[in-house]
């Protein structure tokens, strides 16, 4: 294939340590791809594996000419591997899979694709009959993220399909591969879910616990934050240091009134409050500064959507 465009879907799988998936997940894409009739390709990361998971990636790769594969020296995480391995998929159709087979790709590719061809933009899988011991953190994960953005997509960090163009407006950070749905909807990009099987792993371990509840926690209010006030940070600096410069100038006001009627001085908390009325101008300031940068930023922004479309 010469052109990028005769390429129809890229799937992009991380793998750590999934020695023994990895040649009947490959055969399952193949067969996907050709009871689809599309052509596609496969974009392999091997993140840091100490099992034999590089050696059978290999000898995938030397069995469908479709796969190539792509290698970590160390283990950098899930959204690091996102980023080493997206950039190499030239489909107009990207998809994310996992190597442990708790998706079936032979069953879900065609799935996610007949969504997508529909009109989203991004399409989520949605597993059906889960029963493993990190349902509760998943639901609770999600009925956060629903909350706070809301999406109504019940499956946040599953599989997931999405146009090439959507990569050009999300910017991935350390374990932000969960919040793909949510980024691609703060850029405006329609999204749509559908229900697939879930199949409990068979070979290997799960490489994510309950133990990174907390971690997804600050993650989502990080991003919720940064959609937020990234765009209006005065709102955020200002909207505090209005608070405070209204406390301090009420309990000037209140220490005024007490020193008029002689009812005794209260030096310390006068001295409080100015205090507290130098911390309220401060954040304006730093409200002031962080809206010159978001002002640089978006230049430099148009000039890279100059420069790309060129």
């Amino acid at each position: 294939m010469s052109k990028n465009d005769s390429l129809t879907i890229s799937v992009f799988i991380p793998a750590h340590n999934e020695a023994g998936n990895l040649t009947p997940l490959c055969a399952k894409i193949a067969r996907a791809f050709d009871a689809l009739r599309v052509t596609g390709e496969i974009i392999l990361v091997d993140d840091g594996s100490t099992d034999a998971t590089l050696a059978e990636a290999r000898a995938v790769a030397a069995r469908y000419p479709f796969v190539r594969v792509l290698h970590h020296r160390k283990r950098w995480g899930k959204t690091e591997a996102m980023r080493t391995g997206l950039p190499h998929c030239r489909g107009r159709i990207i998809m994310l899979f996992d190597a442990d087979l708790e998706a079936d790709p032979e069953e879900d590719i065609p799935k996610l694709f007949a969504k997508i061809n529909e009109g989203y933009d991004v399409v989520a899988g949605w597993r059906q009959g889960r029963h493993d011991g990190k349902i509760i953190a998943s639901k609770f994960a999600n009925f956060v993220s629903r909350r706070l953005f809301g999406l109504r997509v019940h499956d946040m960090n599953w599989i997931k399909a999405f146009r090439r163009e959507v990569l050009q407006d999300i910017q991935l950070r350390s374990d932000w591969h969960r919040y793909i749905l949510i980024l691609a909807a703060a850029q405006g990009y329609t999204i749509a879910e559908v229900p697939v099987n879930y199949h409990p792993r068979t070979i290997g371990q799960s490489k994510y616990g309950i133990e990174r509840l907390p971690i997804s926690l600050l993650d989502v209010l990080v991003v919720w934050f940064l959609l937020t006030f990234s765009r209006r940070p005065m709102l955020f600096f200002g909207g505090i240091g209005l608070g405070i410069v209204a406390v301090s100038l009420l309990t000037l006001a209140t220490l005024t009134v007490i020193y008029w009627m002689n009812l005794g001085q209260r030096r310390p908390i006068f001295e409080f409050a100015g205090v507290l009325l130098l911390v309220g101008v401060l954040f304006f300031v730093v409200g002031f500064l962080a809206e010159l940068i978001v002002s640089q930023n978006e230049r430099l922004e148009s000039l890279e959507r100059r420069w790309r479309d060129q």
